[in-house]
């Protein structure tokens, strides 16, 4: 190599290096250097995070146990100080309460927090990380962490009380104010792409606004007396509605819809049964919500990470196109046009292509998802209001035994995070299927159609031609035949005839269909591959056949977790709970006889009164609702277990059950 190089010094012939720099960052002979991005500074807070989470970490435990006791003091009284402090409850996902609102804001914040913990380098600041290996512990350490963190967010508004309301106010206008001035101050971060700190905590910070408005609301309702109605009497009157509903014996539009065989109904009817539309007198479950909210924001956090890690950087990409991409193509023995300047407006176009491929494939998944979750609402509502009558599903698991069991329990704690993930995977999938095929098809079909060159499918297709014409004239064959030679028309029904003919093509024909069966194969594949992928989010459709539909693990909780809503939140069960504790000799929840209100005293003493048609008519009215009622009861499969205990147990003979354990 020496004497190679002091030969062409020696003949004077000037030296080649283009070869070699494609592969350093030197300026081109025209001068022209790629910009690099700016540099974004280090940002500073006014105050630190440590600082934040050693400071509201010690509030919140405080806040908790503040609670407690208010909880404890307010429902033992004298007794308060002969047990532990009870931790107050978040939100009874069993319950139809009015505040869904608090538990929706309160969830979302938890989960964007967990999405912003994923790629945070510091998952607990006022921890010091002693070695980048020890992170993942940290960041596991930190996903009970940031639970506990925003308990007492939640917390305050469940328990009911003015003091609530007030550490409520302190902790959301707290916890709003530093999100606030962090994305104020440092706006941008080299994180994947310079606003997607801002961007990821758009939930964050909307569910801290709502509970700081919320909180002081609620605050200045309780000094001028104005207080909403209990948990105990909202969910009362839902019940009643429900019943009343229920035992109306309305047909409802979307029957009369169905039964009208007009095509445009039908239409009409399939779009509506993807769109959930709120029906008079029911209500979604609470953990049907938060499971939807959970779903919601995991696609925008996620269609958001696929947007700014790859469009950004394949937009510097293109911006960076010089004519040393012609040699490097032409190394391959591509070569696109003589022209250097007509190849790098094709290749900065294929780019583009490239792009706009990715970014519909992207909306088109967010489409499908989000479609698919409305779809799983209508689903979830129409099995809840048949399992309520006593219907039982075709394929939902049948209960080996009577009662809720420890399978039941876990699968209704583990549905609304199953919810999240199914959602994750899924949009995950069809973006790559989809962009897969949108590359296909943008590269092999539409850009060949419009420049006229690299008609490299055009050509197969065209050199296959007769193969494929044999294939279609085969199956078209075969169609007609058996519409017009191998069935006869006898006394309006139809028969087999012409055997010998049917037999004779049924063998001539067997080499063409096993050809055609490869054709159809590939069909089936594509579309079971695209009907699993649009419907992988669906916890309440089973990606398996009937038979084995018992080992899909996401349908299999979503049916306990269906087993579980009923039985402990059937609403005409609740309804009749709380019309025997309106009953005169009841008992309340403290044990104190419940006195009976004026007006049903009054009822009372007019029921003696038999002689009034009036009243007799609405007696007889009341009598068909409890019967009713109890018919609806008596059909629930969930109900027997406990019905038959109950007439077995103490309560036969005349003696009260001992009260549950809280």
């Amino acid at each position: 190599m020496p004497s190679l190089a002091s030969t062409n010094q020696s003949t004077g012939e000037p030296e080649d290096y283009s070869y070699g720099n494609w592969y350093i960052d030197e300026p081109t002979s025209g001068g022209e250097t790629s910009q690099p991005d700016r540099t974004i500074p280090t940002c500073q807070h006014s105050f630190p995070p440590s600082l934040y989470h050693t400071c509201l970490a010690p509030l919140s435990l405080a806040t908790i146990l503040l609670l407690s006791f208010l909880v404890k003091r307010r429902r033992l009284y004298l007794g308060c100080w002969h047990g532990t402090f009870g931790l107050p409850s978040p939100l009874d996902f069993l319950a139809e309460e009015s505040g869904r609102l608090v538990s929706v804001a309160v969830f979302g914040i938890l989960f964007t927090s967990l999405y912003v913990l994923g790629l945070d380098e510091d998952p607990l600041p006022f921890l010091p990380i002693s070695s980048p290996a020890s992170q993942g512990y940290w960041k596991t350490l930190a996903l009970l962490y940031y639970p506990a963190l925003y308990y007492p967010l939640i917390a305050c508004a469940t328990v009911r009380h003015r003091a609530g309301y007030i550490l409520g106010c302190l902790l959301s206008w707290t916890h709003c104010g530093v999100q606030i001035s962090y994305k104020v101050e440092c706006p941008q971060t080299p994180q994947v792409y310079r606003y997607y700190s801002l961007l990821v905590s758009l939930p964050l910070l909307a569910g801290l606004v709502l509970l700081s408005l919320w909180y002081p609301m609620q605050l200045l309702r309780s000094w001028s007396g104005k207080m909403a109605a209990s948990p105990e009497v909202m969910k009362e009157s839902y019940y009643r509605d429900y019943l009343r509903h229920i035992l109306s014996g309305k047909r409802s539009k979307n029957s009369s819809m169905v039964t009208n065989s007009s095509f445009p109904s039908r239409f009409l009817f399939y779009c509506l049964s993807y769109i959930y539309i709120p029906q008079r007198g029911f209500r979604l479950p609470l953990k049907l919500i938060l499971s939807a909210t959970l779903a919601s924001i995991t696609i925008y956090q996620e269609a958001l990470l696929l947007l700014v890690a790859f469009v950004p950087n394949l937009q510097k990409v293109r911006a960076g196109i010089t004519e040393e991409v012609t040699y490097m193509l032409a190394g391959f023995g591509l070569a696109l046009s003589e022209d250097k300047l007509e190849v790098m407006e094709l290749v900065k176009y294929y780019l583009w292509a490239l792009e706009v491929c990715y970014v519909s494939a992207l909306v088109l998944s967010c489409l499908l998802t989000l479609l698919m979750l409305t779809r799983s609402m209508v689903t979830h509502r129409a099995n809840l209001r048949a399992w309520h009558c006593g219907a039982t599903l075709d394929g939902c698991l049948q209960p080996q035994r009577q009662g809720v069991s420890a399978t039941t329990i876990f699968c209704w704690m583990s549905f609304s995070g199953y919810q999240a993930a199914f959602v994750c995977l899924g949009l995950f999938f069809q973006q790559i299927i989809f962009f897969f095929g949108f590359v296909v098809f943008t590269f092999l079909v539409i850009i060949p159609i419009l420049y006229g060159r690299n008609l490299l499918l055009f050509h197969m297709l065209g050199s296959m031609w007769p193969f494929c014409l044999t294939l279609v004239l085969a199956v078209i064959l075969q169609n007609l035949a058996a519409r017009w030679i191998f069935l006869e028309n006898q006394a309006g029904q139809q028969e087999l005839t012409n055997r010998k003919a049917l037999y004779a093509i049924t063998f001539l024909l067997i080499p063409i269909n096993v050809l055609v069966g490869i054709m159809v194969g590939i069909c089936r594949m594509v579309i079971s591959t695209l009907f699993n992928i649009i419907h992988f989010c669906q916890l309440d459709l089973s990606l398996l056949p009937r038979d084995v539909d018992t080992l899909d693990p996401g349908y299999r909780t979503y049916c306990y977790y269906l087993k579980m809503e009923v039985s402990q939140s059937h609403p005409a069960m609740k309804a009749f709970c709380f019309l025997l504790l309106q009953l005169p000799g009841s008992r309340g929840l403290d044990g104190a006889q419940a006195a009976p209100p004026p007006n049903e005293a009054e009822e009372g003493i007019h029921l003696l009164q038999t002689k009034n048609p009036a009243r007799n008519a609405i007696k007889s009215k009341k009598s068909r609702v409890r019967w009713g009622l109890a018919y609806t009861l008596i059909q629930n499969p969930s109900l027997l277990a406990f019905r038959k205990k109950a007439l077995a147990g103490a309560l036969a003979n005349g003696s009260q059950p001992c009260p549950p354990n809280p």
